[in-house]
């Protein structure tokens, strides 16, 4: 059974807040709100490819649903909430920021077959989320998610790594405290210098300096172990590309790439191998690394760049990387003399 989101996007809608890396139209690559005809050709279009078994849900992404006026937010629900009864999909997510929410609108959405809600935390450090003028405290973050998940939602947790004065062990520190409250769900998102955005004006004026690509693959190749080792679902990694995006003219500054998530397990994998090899006793040059099939081009790195590092660091004269059934859960290491 494959999980399956319908977008239905939103941009900036309900949120008079100018987060200072956001530029909420060209993330989410729409510049208006959609009518109830698009809405609903959406989502016709969608559920024509999903198959019976499929988990199907409306997904209102790219602003925070739950500052919509009260009216507005009962239009788009009742639009989507007919499609849960009519048995079509299995039920409504949104994104929202912390500040969002109170109990009266976790009553109108339990109303609506609203199952997931996504907050936009970026951060728990207090000076990160006041350089990044999110307006809210890391305590209010807290007690929204402990909300939505007392009053029977499931919750997801959005974050952001390299914010202004964010740190790796702030970024950590707010996974730690994030894995504490028992989110179902997590993306991390590393921070881009968009266009017409706060952040780039203090790009251009040298006052803010993005992560490098391989500082954010770094940070999340920590990151992303500590939540999946709590069994937290991390949806994603890295902001996904829009056509906007891939023009390449809205992205000034920052880890940006097609592939960002790949680079990020390829780097876990690397760090899993060579944590392995450095509790070992070699004495050969030649090895043979058994892992599993999809694991393949992972391990090998990008343009051989895991390979490479290998040899280098444990003087491998050569290094096979073999698809093996076998090593599901594992990676297993065949020596030769």
């Amino acid at each position: 059974m494959k999980h399956i989101n319908i977008p239905i996007f939103i941009p900036h809608e309900g949120c008079p807040n100018d987060c200072i890396f956001c530029n909420q139209r060209k993330i989410s690559g729409h510049v208006r709100t959609p009518s109830e005809a698009e809405m609903v050709s959406t989502i016709e279009e969608h559920l024509q490819t999903v198959n019976p078994d499929d988990h199907c849900e409306i997904a209102f992404f790219g602003g925070s649903f739950t500052g919509l006026p009260e009216q507005l937010q009962k239009h788009f629900l009742k639009i989507a909430h007919r499609y849960v009864i009519e048995g079509r999909v299995k039920g409504i997510r949104l994104s929202t920021r912390p500040d969002y929410i109170n109990t009266a609108e976790l009553n109108l959405l339990k109303q609506y077959s609203v199952k997931v809600i996504e907050l936009g935390i970026q951060s728990l450090d207090e000076e990160v989320l006041k350089k990044s003028l999110r307006n809210y405290s890391p305590q209010t973050a807290i007690d929204a998610c402990r909300m939505i998940k007392d009053n029977g939602f499931s919750l997801g947790v959005q974050t952001m790594i390299g914010l202004p004065k964010d740190t790796l062990q702030k970024s950590i520190d707010t996974a730690k405290r994030l894995i504490e409250l028992e989110p179902e769900m997590v993306r991390i998102y590393p921070t881009l210098v968009i266009k017409d955005t706060e952040l780039a004006q203090q790009y251009f004026n040298n006052r803010y300096k993005p992560l490098t690509l391989d500082e954010a693959v770094l940070w999340c190749s920590l990151l992303v172990p500590m939540y999946e080792e709590a069994n937290i679902q991390v949806l994603r990694i890295g902001l996904q590309d829009t056509v906007d995006l891939q023009k390449g003219n809205e992205v000034i500054a920052g880890p940006v790439h097609p592939a960002f998530g790949d680079l990020v397990y390829s780097k876990i994998l690397l760090n899993h191998i060579t944590n392995k090899l450095d509790s070992m006793d070699i004495r050969v040059k030649k090895v043979t690394i058994h892992v599993a099939p999809s694991q393949v081009s992972l391990v090998v790195g990008q343009h051989r760049r895991n390979i490479n590092f290998l040899k280098e660091k444990y003087g491998f004269s050569h290094i096979k990387v073999k698809a093996d059934q076998k090593s599901q859960k594992s990676v297993l290491f065949e020596f030769l003399d």
